[in-house]
């Protein structure tokens, strides 16, 4: 156990009851831990892991592209041709007028990122975000997620960002000529993967084109594919002025990037040049990671898998314990009531080998996102495992 010691001892730590559980590899739809034990994972890195774990066309990218070079200048200054390859592949795999991508190292990073294009851009300062909303933990992205607990001992954040509440038609009366944009979460997910109603989104979108503000869409968590389109706002019939990505995107490694039409985009160019800056941002490795994910989700035919895994899901995890379950694709949230029983559920679901977390502001719902290569037997696998301990506990 000295790994797990050193951790507690040297590695800063987010919160006062980490598992400090030992990782020795990690392959397909597994974790396996240094006790010898595999643990099948239906988290997936947190959305992180879109193709599973050491997918081959992942790592072998990665090895090519470290065989070449790595880090040779600061963002936007050479032409590399993987950074090159992904731009190019998303700007042919979304709608306009989605054209141009900045890559960065997070999603948190691009979403501040959008923040400043859309104030550059637009000439105005007030933002507009959701209650419950979670878009990061840098100061910029902190300021436009809607949970006070997480917020009140770092103020004073960003000025000018006020609240509404999300599927609420009402409230899309608050944003007027002042907003230089606003923000939302295309499915948000600290709150417990609640999804757009009602036409809200189309009802939004209209709203902002008609004041003049900007529309920012945050798909950190639902893209690559993970509601069965690349992006989960394909589903609605609208398209964002704005397009924020990480997570997922990289199959593994560290990435974000935001995506907008050159119009937009062109202003973090001059008045003033540098207008955002990141030395890491596109770095080849990483670039090549994320090009070699997207290029495999786009040709694989996975997405078109999300559906019925979902719909196995829900067969599978019907339990008078489970009050309900939110979301859409491969992002569910399982409603067990208390927040308490949840993490005694998901300790007691580790301990006969599922990876499972909950979800950042409602504690009481499960988290539940696997990775899109999950098989349909490793969905009844776990599914009877989370029901085995609803029936022990």
């Amino acid at each position: 156990m000295k790994l797990q010691k050193d951790f507690f001892t040297y590695q800063a730590q987010t919160t006062q009851f980490a598992a400090g559980f030992e990782v020795e590899k990690a392959e397909g739809s597994y974790i396996f831990g240094t006790d010898g034990k595999k643990y099948l994972d239906f988290v997936a890195g947190v959305s992180a892991n879109t193709l599973g774990h050491s997918h081959p066309k992942i790592v072998n990218a990665i090895k090519e592209q470290a065989d070449r070079y790595l880090h040779v200048m600061v963002y936007g200054e050479y032409a590399q041709d993987q950074p090159v390859a992904l731009c190019k592949l998303l700007a042919e795999s979304t709608p306009d007028p989605l054209e141009i991508t900045y890559l960065v190292n997070s999603g948190a990073e691009a979403i501040d990122g959008s923040l400043k294009l859309a104030k550059r851009y637009t000439g105005r300062e007030e933002i507009i975000s959701f209650k419950d909303s979670y878009h990061g933990n840098t100061h910029g992205a902190l300021s436009v997620s809607g949970n006070e607990y997480h917020k009140r001992e770092f103020r004073p954040l960003l000025p000018m960002v006020s609240f509404i509440e999300f599927n609420n038609q009402n409230d899309l009366n608050k944003i007027t000529e002042k907003t230089a944009c606003v923000i939302l979460e295309t499915i948000q997910g600290a709150a417990g993967f609640l999804v757009p109603q009602n036409d809200y989104l189309k009802s939004l979108k209209e709203r902002c084109e008609q004041v003049g503000a900007l529309l920012i869409l945050d798909e950190i968590q639902p893209g690559f594919g993970r509601t069965g389109k690349l992006f989960s706002f394909e589903h609605y019939g609208i398209v964002p002025d704005i397009l924020v990505m990480g997570k997922g995107m990289g199959g593994g490694v560290p990435v974000g990037a935001f995506m907008s039409s050159k119009e937009i985009m062109d202003c973090l160019s001059h008045s003033p040049k540098l207008g955002h800056i990141t030395t890491f941002g596109g770095n080849p490795l990483i670039a090549a990671a994320s090009h070699a994910t997207l290029k495999e989700i786009l040709e694989s035919g996975l997405m078109d898998e999300v559906d019925e895994k979902e719909r196995l899901f829900r067969e599978l995890l019907v339990h008078p314990k489970i009050e309900n379950i939110n979301g859409r694709g491969l992002m569910l949230a399982v409603n067990l009531g208390a927040p308490e029983y949840t993490l005694k559920v998901a300790q007691k679901c580790m301990q006969k080998g599922l990876v499972l977390f909950w979800q950042l502001y409602r504690n009481e719902y499960l988290r539940i996102s696997p990775p899109l290569t999950i098989s349909l037997d490793e969905i009844r696998e776990g599914c009877q495992i989370i029901l085995d301990v609803l029936n022990e506990n």
